[in-house]
């Protein structure tokens, strides 16, 4: 189906299904992090899923291609990006299998109800609302700054949105992994895989993958690490898989 773009709004191709994406440079594109956490979702993964902060959809397109879901659900609080994710999923015909819904994270329990989702995703704020410099754009300072949810309000929401035994995917910052790890589990979301994400095989990780389990036992398994690159400019072999060439 085609839509109708906006000043400034651009279709970009998903390499994936035939899958396509609209996005506006001028407001918030998505980037590696979230083709990162579509790919770190087993692809056996079924079930109802649902996406805390979609932004513009990305995640929950990407989940359509690369899983069995065919309920899955992102939540957006921001009008715009909201409207525009709606119309993403219009432009690939996924009405039947992927629902935009606009509202805050902090009420996702109250529009969705307890205990009704087999898994939940976030690409989450990475920053604090007090940390860094906030862009003077208001749509990428929500993005990526904890301006209208902390951690801790995602973490909780999911706890409640699962079932037991379902699980959380999140892609964050390395400085904030302990302060995560203790965060999920004071709301009973045991972390059960850890991917560590670095540029180049001999840099520092730059983000970090994470599997959690509602009510999981105790016990993580560290995965081998995610290389994007082999050479300026040049993806390693795994990240071409991830995004499909």
């Amino acid at each position: 189906m085609e839509v109708q773009l906006l000043d400034g709004e651009r279709i970009d191709d998903l390499e994936r299904n035939g899958y396509r994406i609209i996005q506006n440079p001028n407001g918030f594109c998505f980037g590696m992090d979230a083709v990162l956490l579509s790919g770190f979702v087993p692809s056996q993964t079924g079930g109802r899923i649902l996406d805390l902060g979609t932004g513009t959809g990305i995640i929950p397109i990407l989940l359509r291609a690369k899983t069995k879901s065919r309920d899955i659900t992102g939540l957006e609080i921001q009008e715009r990006s909201c409207e525009m994710a709606g119309r993403s999923v219009r432009l690939n015909d996924l009405e039947n299998d992927v629902k935009i819904v606009r509202g805050d994270i902090k009420e996702a329990s109250e529009i969705f109800g307890r205990g009704g989702f087999d898994a939940v995703t976030s690409n989450p704020p990475y920053m604090k609302a007090d940390g860094g410099i906030k862009n003077p754009s208001e749509t990428k300072a929500i993005a990526r700054h904890e301006v209208l949810c902390t951690f801790e309000d995602v973490a909780s929401q999911a706890s409640k949105l699962l079932k037991e035994g379902g699980k959380f995917y999140l892609v964050h910052r390395p400085e904030r992994l302990s302060e995560i790890i203790s965060t999920l589990k004071a709301h009973r979301l045991e972390p059960k895989r850890l991917k560590m994400v670095h540029s180049f095989i001999d840099s520092e990780a730059v983000l970090f993958l994470l599997e959690a389990s509602l009510g999981g036992r105790s016990g993580m398994k560290i995965e081998k690490p995610l290389i994007i690159y082999k050479d300026k400019g040049v993806y390693t072999d795994e990240i071409y898989d991830i995004y499909g060439f």
